[in-house]
């Protein structure tokens, strides 16, 4: 009995033209002059959205993650490993991850996180485009792999001084050599929003769907927003808007389910592309922890996991709060620098500083607070003590800090309100610190110092 095809061959036509080759690169010059900042040119074609029924992360923190940053030691990749998948609770929210396969380390790291037998994240590899490598893959005995195939004129001309006719029938082998081997090759489309999308994308997607068809087996295409030059609106003009980039993808055939996002952060969009790619089409968005890749770095995962809630529901099984823990150990243990003011796991990210506010925060945290970040995250509420913070920001600390309710107007409240009053009228410029506070608090009510919250 014949198997059945992968969704990509139930009547599709995979062919999108031809190749289209050329005697010099297409640069796109209109867009990208070099000299001057990059140009958005719309041209008015809307595409609609298709949000797949399940969307999901891919993470690239031991990848693209520690191309930012000194390596990390197998041990602490097995504990980034542990957390990534405690916080997705088996679900499959975040499916897979990514390893080199290099080095000595590298292959210590997939050892010791597939001892661990967890279904989600599943290990995958990623490799170049040359045979040497995927005998890497051959060798660790992993499903599927990413492999580095370059679209863009940048990429074939410049930097690989090949003709786009060379360039696809290298990139085709190795498709090849992966789905001979059982392994379920991930092409990695560097430079897509660089790259001419009629003239190389498409013609080289439709190759890869009619090995596909004729292997009866998957292979996944990542679109790489190598310099963040995506966009996330559907009317501007290819390559740099991210809903016809997927969408047309989508038209020759292509299954959500093996359509995926790299982005980077040149341009501060690496958020709303990630979404802009999951509204029209992809099933999955790759991440790594805290946006830390190279150079601007890649869509926070803790971010996704937010963005997927807000678009299909919390998921149950997820441990949300566990996003916590896995900034708390990057804190203490790789030396990650997290602004104060980061998003969902920076120190101060839900602290407030302005008197009015920590009055609102003690009426009703909703005011002030933008969602339970105490149940969600294991993040209480919290205000830092200024000049600012008055009576109110007063007593929101120090409820917050020890087992106590106390009016605004108490004594021991106006006493220390005159401490810090004190400070910033000897032209002090700084918050007062959670030890200052802590010694104040002792000073000023000695013996009836109340117990510590636990």
């Amino acid at each position: 009995m014949a198997k059945e095809k992968p969704k990509s061959a139930q009547g599709r036509d995979f062919a999108k033209g031809k190749l289209v080759e050329v005697a010099k690169p297409n640069l796109y010059r209109e867009m990208f002059p070099y000299t001057e900042f990059p140009k958005v040119i719309f041209d008015g074609q809307k595409v609609a959205y298709e949000v797949p029924e399940r969307i999901w992360i891919t993470d690239t923190t031991f990848r693209d993650g520690q191309q930012a940053r000194p390596p990390y030691t197998p041990e602490q990749v097995l504990r980034i490993y542990d957390l990534l998948h405690e916080i997705d609770g088996n679900t499959g929210l975040i499916r897979q991850c990514e390893f080199f396969l290099y080095s000595e380390r590298d292959r210590k790291a997939v050892e010791l996180c597939r001892a661990r037998g967890y279904k989600f994240p599943e290990i995958t590899g990623w490799i170049r485009a040359v045979e040497a490598d995927f005998k890497l893959v051959a060798k660790m005995g992993l499903s599927e792999t990413g492999i580095l195939t370059s679209v863009s004129d940048y990429h074939i001309f410049l930097k690989l001084r090949k003709t786009r006719t060379q360039i696809m029938s290298a990139y085709l082998d190795i498709a090849k050599a992966a789905l001979d081997n059982g392994v379920t090759p991930r092409c990695h489309f560097e430079d897509i929003t660089r790259a001419d999308y009629e003239g190389f994308v498409l013609p080289f997607a439709s190759e890869l769907m009619k090995l596909a068809d004729e292997y009866n087996k998957p292979v996944k295409i990542r679109l790489c927003d190598t310099l963040g030059f995506g966009l996330p609106w559907p009317e501007v003009a290819l390559p740099r808007s991210v809903p016809k980039l997927v969408h047309g993808l989508r038209e020759i055939g292509v299954p959500s389910e093996w359509l995926e996002w790299h982005g980077h952060n040149d341009f501060h969009k690496v958020m709303v592309n990630a979404t802009a790619a999951w509204l029209y089409g992809c099933c999955a968005a790759n991440a790594s922890i805290f946006g830390i890749g190279e150079r601007t770095g890649n869509s926070p995962l803790e971010m996704l996991i937010v963005e997927h809630a807000q678009l299909k529901g919390q998921t149950a099984g997820v441990n949300y709060a566990a996003i916590t823990e896995l900034a708390e150990y990057a804190r203490k243990e790789l030396g990650f620098e997290i602004p104060h003011n980061y998003p969902l796991v920076g120190r101060d990210f839900n602290v407030t500083r302005a008197g009015i506010h920590a009055d609102g925060l003690l009426k009703d945290e909703e005011i002030y607070n933008c969602f339970d970040t105490k149940e969600l995250l294991n993040r209480p509420v919290s205000v830092a003590i200024t000049d600012k913070s008055g009576a109110a920001g007063i007593k929101h600390w120090i409820e917050s800090m020890y087992d106590i309710e106390i009016s605004k107007h108490n004594p021991h409240i106006t006493k220390i309100k005159d401490k810090i009053d004190a400070e910033y009228s000897a032209n002090r410029a700084s918050a007062i610190s959670d030890e200052e506070m802590f010694e104040w608090v002792r000073e000023t009510f000695g013996d009836d110092t109340p117990p510590l919250r636990k």
